[in-house]
């Protein structure tokens, strides 16, 4: 298999009913048996090229499943209707009642809540840990652990997950390690370095035009079956389709991703280069200042840089809530959530996408009030963009 997932992707190809270089859409619920043995070996079992009903699996979701798994580097994989739902019904494949997971503590506020609010009424329960400390997972696994999860770079501190590290401890335990990869397609390879499972929101960098929310699961053929399955399979049966037109729009964007991840790096590394020159408090793992730098630099693919993704102390609520708004009557970007768009998106993680996360708990995690998550966008001149943001920072008094 070739290490790089432009080139599989590029080898992925895929024709339309008229030899179209785009496959066609099929705009169906349902799809013709030709015998009544087909029907009935289709709801017993999947048949390459064959479809049922599209809860199920559609022609246009399978090739982007297709080609998400051959960015990723795994056997099979399966899209959903959000990232939320892919996460969720992947954990809800891999645990049932009475079960643990053993997850980082900084992880999307979504994820945490539906970790610590909604599995416990499953009697599905979580501990929550600092990853980057391998004694503190190995301390919180028991017999009921059934999964290690994680984010590749968390949200929004940035912390890195020692995948390889991770896979061993999951191995000697005879339990699953799933990653969350959303930060880093292309960037980290996080199936080949260890995940048994990789988890996505497509809605943002994939995607890469904030037109609609998607997810997706990628691990081993099985697995991903195992989900489809009509009569206990997570995806089958709580349904979270992903609409055909939809999958058809991310597969064209899909085709630029390598593209676009080295421009979003590139810019992302020029940013937090310069903010920390100028003073200010940068989270970047691109940086050498970054306390997991030569683990990042170890587990990346070079050629796609350390990701879009940057995060700054602005020091307080107030200033850093100045900031945003001030960057976005600037042109910068939009104060607004989300990541991996054209434009520069930049929030504040605390009151945004991990308010689900306790008060006191995003202080024991290092998350203060006047952190500024910013998703890099692909600016052409961002010398110009940085002189924006430098001028922002000045206004509010964030620098002299």
């Amino acid at each position: 298999m070739n290490n790089d997932p432009a080139v599989r992707l590029q080898d992925y190809q895929v024709f339309g009913e008229f030899g179209d270089v785009n496959p066609s859409i099929s705009d169906a619920a349902t799809y013709t048996f030709l015998s009544v043995e087909k029907m009935q070996q289709l709801f017993s079992e999947e048949v390459e090229g064959c479809f049922l009903y599209s809860r199920h699996m559609s022609p246009m979701n399978h090739y982007l499943t297709q080609a998400l798994a051959a960015i990723e580097g795994t056997e099979d994989a399966n899209v959903m209707a959000s990232g939320m739902g892919a996460i969720s019904t992947c954990l809800l494949q891999l645990c049932g009642c009475g079960d643990e997971i053993v997850s980082s503590r900084t992880i999307y506020g979504g994820t945490y809540a539906l970790f610590k609010n909604f599995f416990p009424k499953l009697g599905i329960n979580t501990h929550f840990v600092n990853i980057t400390k391998l004694d503190e997972v190995k301390s919180k696994i028991n017999e009921k652990t059934k999964v290690i999860y994680c984010e590749t770079i968390s949200n929004p501190l940035l912390e890195i997950a020692d995948i390889r590290e991770l896979r061993k401890i999951a191995d000697e335990r005879g339990i699953k390690l799933v990653v969350d990869n959303t930060f880093s397609p292309m960037v980290v390879p996080a199936y080949e370095l260890g995940a048994n499972i990789v988890v996505y929101s497509l809605t943002k960098f994939i995607n890469g035009t904030n037109d609609c929310v998607a997810g997706a699961v990628c691990g081993p053929h099985d697995f991903i079956a195992s989900m489809r399955n009509v009569n206990d399979g997570a995806a089958m049966l709580l349904g979270p389709v992903l609409d055909s037109f939809r999958s058809a729009s991310i597969l064209k964007n899909l085709r630029t991703l390598h593209i676009r991840m080295k421009k979003h790096s590139e810019n992302a590394m020029f940013i937090a280069s310069e903010l920390e020159k100028a003073g200010i408090k940068v989270f970047y793992p691109g940086l050498p200042s970054h306390p997991q730098h030569e683990l990042i630099k170890s587990m990346i693919n070079p050629k796609y840089g350390y990701s879009g993704m940057i995060t700054i102390d602005a020091k307080d609520a107030e200033t850093a809530g100045n900031l945003m708004i001030c960057m976005q009557e600037a042109k910068v970007g939009y104060f607004a959530v989300s990541l991996g768009f054209y434009k520069t998106l930049f929030s504040s993680p605390g009151s945004s996408t991990s308010s689900e996360i306790p008060k006191e708990e995003q202080e024991a995690m290092g998350m203060t009030p006047g952190l500024v998550r910013f998703s890099m966008g692909l600016d052409n001149d961002i010398q110009d963009t940085l002189e924006r943001i430098l001028g922002c920072m000045k206004k509010v008094g964030l620098l002299k």
